[in-house]
């Protein structure tokens, strides 16, 4: 049996892959374009020719630009705007979310200003009884999932039942979802992997093969899961499909964009001419600020997050950075 009716906040590469997906379970599936040029050559391709070619859009997904112009009140909403427009976004829709709905978040980041998780910050903008938000997140391409490989995710939320009930919407083939009510630690995962994947990028680019990515990666997840503690997150979260798994693929998987960034930082480019060259947002940039600022209001060590916040923002070398890691004090592998 078909799902009712979905609508997806985002049709970014993600976004679009979760709508395809969601296609072949639900009805009908409502896909928000937010550039009204790229929507108008989505109508006249069938495709989402600037994030995801090469996947037709299937019939029963209706595409709208105007927010106020949603097709339906749909029992589910899925956002998956860029973490840093996603307040924008719910400032607008937020009012006419149905009471009662499912919302789900599959942003990857954290607010600069506020350091809020997308899910406190959407639930800042709902009503009472659409929350709490629950976090879908986990090791997955988009190019991946729209091209049937199979996928495994997390669905996240305090409240068990609404983990469960967007568990049980997602899961179908190629997309298998698991349940959690740790959303603190599957949304951190999700988030900071992307920091350490700018690490490792700046690692290839400065020519270093597997043993320094191996490195940064364990330590990476490391200092990933000593925030993710003093924030309440379970530590056991981070070994899983949030923390862990898409750490690695991030951190290794060409189609990663923080990656890619770091691999032209490591070659010399600057960070606002990679910036301006790509049309995908590479979520990791503002990321490593807010985490870094995270760790610093909870006296938490984060020595790659710090060196990476250098790089992008202080104009820290990237030789030079690896050096004073490099450099840091010895100390037992567990502490």
């Amino acid at each position: 049996m078909r799902a009712g009716r979905i609508v997806v906040w985002g049709a970014g590469a993600w976004g679009t892959a979760l709508a395809i997906h969601l296609a072949s379970i639900c009805e009908e599936v409502a896909l928000w374009v937010y550039e009204e040029e790229q929507f108008e050559r989505m109508l006249a391709s069938g495709e989402n020719s600037d994030f995801l070619p090469g996947h037709p859009l299937p019939p029963n997904l209706h595409l709208f630009h105007e927010t106020a112009s949603v097709p339906w009140p749909a029992r589910t909403w899925l956002s998956v705007a860029p973490a840093q427009a996603t307040r924008a976004l719910w400032r607008s829709i937020g009012p006419i979310c149905p009471p009662g709905a499912l919302v789900i978040s599959a942003s990857k980041g954290i607010e600069q200003k506020t350091l809020l998780p997308v899910s406190a910050l959407i639930e800042e903008l709902l009503p009472e009884s659409c929350k709490p938000v629950v976090v879908l997140s986990g090791p997955s391409f988009a190019a991946g999932l729209a091209a049937g490989h199979p996928t495994a995710v997390v669905l996240a939320s305090p409240d068990p039942d609404r983990a469960e009930a967007a568990q049980r919407l997602v899961s179908r083939p190629p997309l298998r979802g698991y349940a959690s009510t740790d959303r603190t630690g599957v949304e951190l995962g999700g988030a900071l992997k992307n920091v350490i994947a700018l690490a490792c990028g700046i690692a290839v680019g400065l020519g270093f093969g597997p043993n320094t990515i191996a490195a940064l990666i364990t330590r990476g997840q490391r200092e990933i899961t000593r925030l993710g503690a003093a924030m309440g997150a379970d530590p056991q979260t981070f070994s899983g499909l949030s923390g862990v798994g898409d750490l690695v693929l991030t951190c290794t998987g060409a189609e990663s964009r923080n990656r890619t960034v770091g691999v032209r930082l490591g070659r010399g480019e600057t960070l606002d001419a990679i910036l301006k060259s790509m049309k995908m947002v590479a979520e990791g940039v503002p990321t490593t600020r807010s985490a870094a600022d995270l760790a610093r209001t909870r006296s938490v060590e984060m020595p790659i997050t710090f060196a990476v916040e250098q790089i992008l923002f202080e104009g820290l070398p990237p030789a030079r950075a690896l050096e004073e890691l490099l450099a840091r004090g010895l100390k037992h592998e567990m502490a």
